[in-house]
């Protein structure tokens, strides 16, 4: 008996140094990322970073540093990325929650969460070379690799972790909703359209909201992708450059201790932010429905 209590303090103890150490290792990154910014800040100013204009920073007498035109970039692709996203995943976890038998479910699972495992740069040559023609062809512009290339590249990755997420949430809807509603006469699919779907809401926007920070963190489909152009976009088919792709691509050529080798890490910091208030707000959300369910 002594014997089991002193394991199972061990396994808690164990299960507790993880955790500590996850929340230490996100504090390092957020303390590397605000003190490297920090001379930036002094410098530039935080208005400098929010103000209109564009990302300039070796500009011969005035740099800029906004990253307005970033930050517009990285929603439009992230958004767009969730448009495509969205309706598919929820309708597939629909499928395999309340439709697929136990053998379709046991082959489209895998084939879905083999998606999270194709790697970026794979999916951003396959944007380079069919994706971007036939955006071109289709609304008659001359270069395909723009906002909408990225969107769809980074929708076909986040739809793993809405699928899963989302069919989760299908699956924790109590039973006796169902039977209720097809007890008063309800066909299957207004079953699920009106009755489980909607009791699922806050895990499938919990989903939702995973999955775009999923979309905003990614950095080599979309510098592959998009056409990494500074100017502000102004519709879905100009090219962008997003916050991640920007830290890729000027990072390795800066000089190590200058404005902009700082103001690169103001760059980070912000995306670090951005994702971590939607990732945090998604875990509420989620964890507030898991309560409840």
């Amino acid at each position: 008996m002594q014997l089991h209590k002193l394991r199972e303090r061990a396994i808690r103890l164990f299960f507790l140094l993880c955790g500590l150490i996850s929340i230490f290792i996100l504090l390092g990154i957020f303390y590397t990322l605000l003190n490297n910014s920090i001379p930036a800040l002094r410098e530039v100013g935080i208005t400098g970073f929010f103000t209109t204009g564009l990302w300039r920073p070796t500009a011969f007498g005035a740099p800029q540093f906004s990253t307005l035109n970033l930050i517009l970039g990285t929603f439009m692709v992230g958004t767009g990325a969730l448009v495509i996203a969205v309706p598919l995943g929820v309708a597939c976890a629909a499928y395999l929650a309340e439709v697929a038998s136990s053998r379709e479910r046991e082959i489209f699972k895998p084939i879905i969460e083999i998606l999270a495992g194709i790697p970026s740069v794979v999916l951003g040559f396959f944007g380079l070379v069919v994706l971007a023609p036939l955006i071109a062809r289709i609304f008659n512009i001359p270069s395909g690799i723009n906002a909408m290339n990225g969107a769809v590249l980074v929708g076909i990755m986040a739809l793993p972790t809405v699928v899963s997420l989302a069919e989760d949430a299908i699956t924790a809807v109590p039973q006796e909703y169902r039977h209720a509603s097809l007890a008063l006469g309800a066909t299957r699919w207004q079953t699920i359209r009106n009755v489980t779907i909607p009791a699922a809401l806050s895990g499938i926007i919990a989903a939702s909201m995973l999955g775009m920070g999923r979309a905003i963190g990614e950095t080599m489909t979309v510098l592959m992708a998009t056409g990494n152009a500074l100017a502000m976009p102004g519709s879905f088919l100009d090219p962008v450059r997003t916050l991640s792709a920007n830290i890729a691509i000027e990072m390795g050529e800066v000089p190590r201790g200058s404005l902009h080798f700082h103001s690169l890490f103001m760059v980070g910091l912000i995306l670090f932010l951005i994702t971590f208030f939607i990732n945090m707000l998604a875990d509420i959300i989620f964890e507030r429905y898991r309560r409840r369910a």
